[in-house]
């Protein structure tokens, strides 16, 4: 796991403060409630009295480790004691042999494209985790399907573009005056023949270099049509990615925000998934965050204030980067849950997820 993002703790623990710490904190993490010093003196082997736990409970919480929520004898960790535990006391288990199994087989499949593949890993790493799943990629342009030259009016026609993944787009484009409607007929089926399973970036400069060598076999006012449908289909595929991309060359998953509500009991838990459905929607200071994981080769962990975005909602992320068959990071997957997340049990998820990944872009 890499740590560099931590804030340099330098907090030195007794023996015996760290064991009690760290069962405290393994107790919040599995309740969710505040751990008070009698629970705590039924989980340590030793033979502590409450009164000793007390004590030691009141040392953490001058340190700045732990808190006291409203009145309550309990206590809870702070964001820097969950830093001070990620990075140094918890124990990572081996991930379930159901849940590694589970993962492999909701990506596994051949012939499926990329992204779909990419989805169906962010919808199972959610649904594991009972957390939102979020994935960071390259932006991937969708082949084609089908293309169509429609006559709409004099010196107007109607380009209709479809996509391989059922997404349409229509526009007006001019066209050459008297141009008979056989041309249109005929640019159709010209680009058909080379655009249909491509990317339009992937046949544009073969297109245009066809009509520029007066290659095309096309008459003039039909090679103008498909000259002006081509950049028309450009900046049709351009302004369909937009919606689903966060930044030029990026796309954002996120799926399961539903699960984030699983754990809403009170008040103040409804105020805080709020505030992170309204992180979340912040796409671009979302992704920035998660670029940040692709700095190093393995599970990074942000915690709650310590990125600017959850300064509000006290939320983290476990987040590892995955590579393609090259060996160069393309992306990155990773849960979005409460502070108060399983991290034993979701780094190796997160881990295992990342790697399944790049086995498959291999």
């Amino acid at each position: 796991m890499d740590s560099r993002n931590s804030p340099p703790h330098g907090t030195p623990l007794g023996e015996r403060s760290r064991e009690v710490f760290r069962h405290l904190v393994e107790a919040f993490l599995a309740s969710g409630e505040p751990v008070g010093s009698r629970t705590l003196s039924q989980r340590l082997p030793g033979a502590l009295s409450p009164a000793s736990i007390r004590n030691v409970m009141a040392d953490l919480e001058v340190m700045g480790l732990l808190y006291a929520p409203h009145t309550s004898a309990g206590r809870v960790p702070t964001e820097r004691g969950l830093r001070l535990f990620v990075d140094g006391l918890l124990e990572i288990g081996e991930l379930a042999p159901d849940e590694r199994v589970a993962i492999e087989a909701r990506m596994s499949g051949s012939g499926r494209r990329i992204e779909d593949v990419l989805i169906q890993a962010t919808q199972s790493l959610a649904g594991l985790s009972r957390c939102a799943g979020l994935m960071l990629t390259a932006k991937q342009d969708s082949a084609l399907k089908h293309v169509e030259f429609v006559a709409v009016r004099p010196g107007k026609a109607l380009v209709i573009m479809v996509s391989e993944d059922g997404q349409v787009e229509n526009r007006v484009i001019d066209t050459p005056a008297g141009l008979p409607v056989s041309a249109l007929i005929e640019a159709s089926n010209y680009l058909n023949a080379r655009l249909a399973g491509r990317t339009i970036d992937a046949a544009r400069a073969e297109i245009l270099a066809e009509l520029e060598g007066e290659r095309a076999m096309l008459d003039s006012l039909t090679a103008k049509v498909v000259a002006e449908g081509l950049a028309t289909l450009t900046q049709m595929a351009g302004a369909q990615m937009s919606g689903q991309f966060g930044g030029d060359d990026k796309m954002l998953i996120v799926r399961g925000q539903s699960h984030l509500l699983d754990s809403v009991e009170a008040q103040a838990d409804i105020e805080r998934v709020r505030t992170l459905f309204e992180d979340i929607e912040r796409k671009n200071d979302l992704i920035r965050l998660l670029e940040l994981a692709k700095e190093g080769d393995g599970v990074r962990i942000f915690i709650g204030s310590e990125n600017r975005l959850f300064s509000l909602s006290g939320s983290s992320i476990v987040a590892a980067p995955y590579a393609n068959a090259a060996g160069k990071i393309v992306g990155v997957i990773g849960v979005l849950g409460p502070t108060r997340l399983n991290y034993g049990r979701i780094i190796p998820m997160v881990d295992h997820t990342a790697k399944v990944i790049g086995r498959l872009l291999a």
